[in-house]
């Protein structure tokens, strides 16, 4: 019993790094089919032109996967490890996505910008020389 637990770390980050892989891969394709979506609306002419918003939303949703694929990037260069900053500019680019999506009630996007401004203060911390241990 003693031996497998000395093991089960490994185990453990093996099996993370193995799903975190796989993810990856995932985003990637789903990147790729924005990708084909934002070309296919800039470049060819359809009958979907026209919506603007659903335009932003899948632009905006490109940037999400883009940062997630960087994060697990980051995660394997740096040694497993995900630094800090990379989670808050992933969760401010989800609520702007979210308050261009979700933006009929005013006081929601309120409460989504405050959560902006907290997240960027925190970014603001996280960036301070003393505080930045970049592995």
């Amino acid at each position: 019993m003693k031996k497998v637990m000395e093991h089960l770390p490994t185990l453990l980050q093996v099996l993370l790094n193995t799903c975190l892989f796989f993810i990856g891969l995932i985003l990637s394709f789903l990147l790729i089919k924005e990708t084909w979506y934002i070309f296919s609306y800039v470049v060819l002419e359809t009958a979907d032109n026209q919506d603007y918003y659903s335009f932003t939303e899948e632009l905006l949703t490109f940037f999400l996967y883009f940062e997630f694929i960087a994060l697990i990037i980051k995660y394997f260069k740096t040694h497993f490890h995900f630094p800090l900053r990379y989670l808050i500019y992933i969760g401010i680019t989800a609520i702007v996505r979210l308050i261009i999506v979700e933006h009929k009630d005013p006081i929601n996007a309120s409460w989504w910008s405050l959560a902006i401004l907290i997240l960027i203060t925190s970014l603001l911390l996280t960036n301070l020389k003393l505080l930045r241990r970049d592995y």
